[in-house]
């Protein structure tokens, strides 16, 4: 079995990761501080896998206590990088952590793995490396524009970093993964996105109105020049996301060249505005939302959607699950939330 390294691999993304790579016959290694998870979801990743998962618990800014946890699980076949903070908004209001953490993170990845010969790197990144794109849908061609907030800039810096990186000689196969907007949950209804405080995310903020835990939902912004008025974003099923991440390692394995880094848009393929967002989880849940509109939020594009033709050409990538779908799971797993301790 390859064993594969997951920074953040508790967090949203990485957990759903590391059930499809333990599925895919892979040896999932976690490592993660737990600042932004919760160290519970890691006996929760083990029920659905049915099998123990090595964990590291350190914060990835620490170099020295990566490359010691790299040197203690030994074979390494690859390592996907997930370890970040994620919110737009917050990152606006943070500027300073967002940088200290997100491209501190993956220089200490990048310094501890150094010794390391012929492996594997898939880095988690983000369509906000697009900013407000000139055309739709978003090729992986497209040019980078000014991100609309820090964390969008962040992914900016660390991508131009592991292009530098390979430039100067380091033998790695990479693939960037540039995500569009994960939503919903495991079937399982055992692990999900499980935001600290107020969600910034929109599914979060549609199952806690949908459950009574927020009274109701706010949409940012009526105004923009969209069909309904509404920011129009490219929704993909976690579940599926997480699958593109086994067949980025399944392509690298049998690449012959030793050394490059290949870029990936992962979505749906087709826009979604957030009041059609909303309409299709009271289609799923048969629940009706109390929502209103407000201001626009700083930091968002209007509208962003992906071409993902070069991610099913290369990685044989699809979706398999639908928008419903990835409502109908979110609901469960808040159904669920309150069964499990924080």
């Amino acid at each position: 079995m390859k064993k594969i390294i997951v920074t953040g691999g508790a967090g949203y993304i990485g957990s759903h990761t590391v059930v499809a790579l333990a599925e895919a016959g892979y040896l999932p290694v976690v490592i993660d501080n737990f600042a932004n998870s919760d160290e519970g979801v890691i006996g929760r990743i083990q029920s659905i896998i049915e099998k123990e998962v090595s964990v590291h618990k350190i914060d990835c800014t620490d170099e020295s206590a990566v490359k010691e946890a790299i040197e203690k699980e030994g074979d390494i076949a690859g390592i996907i990088h997930f370890a970040a903070h994620k919110a737009v908004s917050i990152s606006v209001e943070r500027p300073l952590a967002y940088y200290r953490n997100n491209v501190g993170a993956l220089i200490s990845v990048m310094k501890s793995v150094q010794s390391l010969e012929n492996f594997s790197f898939v880095f988690s990144s983000s369509a906000t490396v697009y900013g407000q794109p000139d055309s739709l849908p978003v090729s992986e061609n497209s040019p980078f524009k000014l991100a609309e907030s820090p964390y969008g800039r962040t992914k900016q810096i660390c991508e131009s970093i592991i292009t530098d990186v390979i430039a100067s000689g380091l033998l790695m196969k990479a693939v960037t993964l540039r995500y569009f907007n994960p939503i919903g949950a495991h079937p399982s209804g055992r692990i999900g996105e499980l935001p600290r405080g107020k969600p910034e995310n929109l599914i979060p903020y549609l199952t806690q109105t949908a459950v009574g835990k927020r009274t109701q939902l706010t949409v940012f912004g009526d105004d923009y020049d969209t069909p309904d008025g509404t920011c129009i974003r490219d929704y993909i099923h976690v579940v599926d996301l997480a699958r593109a991440h086994v067949l980025a390692l399944d392509w690298m394995s049998v690449q012959c060249h030793s050394s490059f880094n290949e870029v990936f848009n992962v979505g749906s393929g087709y826009g979604t505005s957030v009041l059609d967002a909303i309409r299709a989880f009271e289609k799923a849940t048969g629940i009706s939302l109390n929502y209103r509109i407000g201001d626009r939020r700083i930091g968002d594009v209007a509208v962003s959607y992906a071409d993902v033709s070069k991610a099913k050409r290369c990685l044989g990538y699809f979706t398999r699950l639908s928008l419903e779908d990835a409502m109908r799971d979110a609901y469960n797993w808040q159904l669920k939330l309150n069964c499990f301790s924080r």
